[in-house]
């Protein structure tokens, strides 16, 4: 079984997804964190990440192996799941995201891992383009200030030190280059189950998902 879940930044969509694959013991795929570690090796190995500089990143591709093993991401074998969470590797993530051909080499890398598994995948066309034809898909948004504010209380937490305007414009522009690049842009698909969580608990959400999944589409609630 797939269970896609797409949304934009801030929507809180790898936390529910987390908890789902939790409670159903699903293996977790988080691709967001895939272009991160694409990123990461980009930015440790200082390749410039424009369009054109299209012959260093395909070399970095051919020559880069990026899996996904209980809730860990491995790049080249070494888990860096601790190494990708930087504000400069979610940048990087953000532009490297919009290169037509990584795109469909990590599609590629994205079905592999999920085939012969019962997956939740948490993107940004998990079910518009990775996995069309998923069991189920569900599109996690909320507003862009309740998304911004989520985003600022995380990294203050890590205790760095930002400005919240700064963080929604951040934000403001990820929304954008997802839903204005060419190939496989940040979109709902037609048969996703859209879910606002702007004012709900986490908690709620999973369980709205839990409710639709296990009850064989069928919202009981």
């Amino acid at each position: 079984m797939i269970i896609a879940i797409d949304g934009p930044s801030g929507a809180g969509k790898s936390t529910v997804a987390k908890l789902i694959s939790k409670t159903l013991n699903f293996e977790y795929i988080d691709t967001g964190a895939m272009y991160r570690a694409l990123a990461y090796k980009a930015f440790k190995n200082s390749i410039n990440i424009c369009k054109e500089n299209e012959d260093n990143i395909n070399e970095m591709l051919k020559n880069t192996s990026v899996d996904y093993d209980n809730n860990c991401i491995y790049l080249d074998g070494e888990n860096v799941n601790d190494k990708i969470r930087d504000e400069i590797i979610s940048k990087m993530s953000s532009k490297i995201s919009t290169i037509a051909y990584v795109r469909l080499k990590m599609v590629d890398l994205q079905r592999a891992i999920a085939k012969n598994k019962d997956v939740v995948m948490d993107g940004r066309d998990i079910g518009t383009a990775v996995f069309p034809n998923a069991n189920y898909k569900f599109f996690i948004t909320a507003t862009v200030e309740k998304r911004a504010k989520r985003r600022y209380n995380e990294l203050i937490k890590k205790g760095m030190d930002v400005c919240f305007d700064d963080v929604l414009s951040d934000i403001i522009k990820r929304d954008n280059n997802d839903t204005t690049r060419e190939i496989s842009p940040l979109q709902i698909a037609d048969d996703a189950i859209l879910i606002d969580t702007t004012e709900k608990d986490i908690n709620d959400v999973v369980k709205e998902i839990l409710n639709h999944v296990l009850n064989g589409g069928k919202n009981v609630l």
